[in-house]
């Protein structure tokens, strides 16, 4: 019987099959839901779904894109909220 720690679901369960032809269970933890933008919810490419311990080897180059909000928000909601604040400062100037 497994330790009562892993008797929950929130354990993955992995048959490993040894050397001698034996068959063990390995336990690991789930895989971790993906990113998602801040804003529009939608699944962001280029940041890796791992676990915090195996984020932490990545090089910073490999954990998220190399944008503004990068990781945070998706490019689409990114361009939309930079027209909008360009939109807003030329606004400002033009009612001067």
């Amino acid at each position: 019987m497994p330790r009562p720690m892993y008797r929950s679901r929130s354990w993955r369960r992995i048959k490993r099959v040894t050397p001698n032809g034996g068959v063990v269970v390995h336990y690991e933890k789930r895989r971790p839901s993906r990113a998602r933008c801040a804003i529009c919810g939608k699944e962001l490419n280029g940041v890796p779904s791992l676990r915090p311990f195996e984020l932490s080897k990545l090089a910073k180059t490999m954990k998220r894109p190399e944008r503004m909000y990068g990781g945070v928000v998706c490019p689409q909601c990114l361009a939309r909220g930079l027209r909008e604040s360009v939109r807003l400062s030329l606004g400002t100037f033009s009612a001067e």
